[in-house]
């Protein structure tokens, strides 16, 4: 028998930033194809699966929508802004991937493109993106001086 919860459920997305180690580090964004926020550039990421956790889900996204394979990721945080998705209710959780240099990518699935961009010379970014990038910054800071 499967049980039926009363209250509304969100929905669970996952972001994969992927940052460059390098002096000029640059960041990998993806055009999204679709709305909302079509065209605008965002972090590869996407809606969870039911039998993946929310790290599998941002290591896939990342290869789905751009072809970038990483292995390990660092929980930056959950965003859950009541407003932060127009679609409806979204949690996600974003993750950082470093790497040791930009790898080529391309757009694939439901991302128009895939671009590396200077990390002082990122465009205006979908959703609650730019609150992403602040806590990834800092978060990539402390794991490269490690």
């Amino acid at each position: 028998m499967e049980y039926t919860y009363k209250y509304p459920r969100p929905s669970v997305t996952a972001d994969c930033v992927v940052i460059s180690n390098e002096p000029q580090p640059k960041v990998l964004l993806i055009q999204r194809g679709a709305e909302p926020f079509k065209d605008c550039w965002a972090f590869p990421g996407g809606f969870m699966n039911m039998d993946e956790t929310t790290e599998e889900c941002a290591i896939r996204e990342l290869e789905e929508e751009t072809g970038l394979k990483v292995s390990v990721v660092h929980q930056i945080g959950a965003y859950s802004k009541v407003d932060r998705d127009p679609r409806g209710r979204t949690i996600t959780v974003a993750y950082l991937a470093i790497i040791d240099s930009p790898a080529p990518v391309k757009g694939q699935d439901d991302a128009a493109k895939a671009e590396w961009f200077p990390i002082t010379e990122l465009p205006q970014l979908a959703f609650d993106h730019d609150d992403i990038i602040t806590d990834a910054v800092r978060a990539y800071a402390k794991n490269v001086e490690l």
